[in-house]
């Protein structure tokens, strides 16, 4: 039977017509794999997390680009997995210079030990001259962690200001691991959201108890190079050049990029 437009059914075909409709969809789902529903899920975060963070991009962007116009170093940090987008915006073609990673050896491992974030802290702080005024990106997703906690209390004590990734609604639901009672949200001047659930997997798995699909890693390196893009803007509109790398592969990428390492080779951790 041919439908016309809902408006112009009766009661009985508008019926028909909705049930029609509902089938047809659960029809499209049940025929949509894994991948296909992560990818919508993950696409649609990406949109969401840039519009929701948009202002604290701007605002952290804009501090951010003060210190380093101030000859300031940003400092990044992440614990377990989350040293993978530690290490996104370090030492990039196309992104800052000035940018370095505070190395956990350990992979994580005692993150949830107290004292072990604080030590790591000092020791980077005193290797690669941390200063106050310079800026330290936090990154956890659950925020509950001793590791990540004691660093940014280490880096406030110094003078240095917070920029926290994390996922809000996960850490907000979680208990801190830490003895002051804290989660990394609570200690950051500024706090981006990668808009993850918690247990950071996304996805239903038909036929299998538990969800799969995590999304922080993809959003977060998102919002981490949007970020870079706002300290570039930022630092042009000052009147500065920003200290970009260069491709090593690219001809002359290798030369630009050691002049640019010399200036900060006793403030960053991977020169180049």
């Amino acid at each position: 039977m041919r439908m016309g437009p809902l408006s112009k059914l009766n009661s009985g075909q508008f019926r028909e017509a909705t049930h029609l409709r509902l089938r047809r969809k659960r029809a499209e789902f049940r025929l949509m794999s894994l991948a296909d529903t992560f990818f919508e899920k993950s696409s649609s975060l990406q949109a969401k997390v840039y519009e929701n963070n948009r202002q604290v991009l701007r605002d952290a962007g804009q501090h951010i680009a003060e210190s380093l116009a101030a000859e300031g170093v940003l400092h990044t940090f992440g614990s377990g997995h989350s040293q993978i987008l530690a290490a996104e915006i370090e030492r990039r073609a196309g992104g800052l210079v000035p940018v370095s990673s505070i190395e956990d050896p350990s992979a994580g491992w005692p993150e949830q030990i107290e004292g072990y974030g604080a030590r790591l802290f000092q020791r980077y702080a005193y290797q690669y001259l941390v200063q106050s005024g310079d800026i330290v990106l936090i990154i956890s997703n659950s925020g509950r962690n001793a590791s990540p906690i004691e660093v940014a209390l280490e880096a406030k004590a110094a003078g240095l200001t917070v920029v926290v990734l994390t996922s809000l609604e996960m850490s907000k639901a979680a208990s801190s691991r830490h003895c002051s009672g804290k989660k990394l949200y609570q200690l950051g001047d500024y706090i981006i959201d990668n808009g993850g659930v918690p247990g950071d997997a996304a996805i239903d798995a038909p036929g299998f108890p538990h969800k799969v699909g995590p999304t922080s890693t993809m959003s977060g390196a998102l919002l981490l190079n949007l970020l870079n893009m706002e300290v570039i803007e930022r630092l042009i509109a000052m009147g500065q050049t920003p200290p970009t790398y260069v491709s090593q592969n690219a001809d002359g990428g290798a030369e630009h990029n050691e002049k640019l390492a010399q200036k900060y080779r006793h403030r960053i951790r991977r020169p180049i």
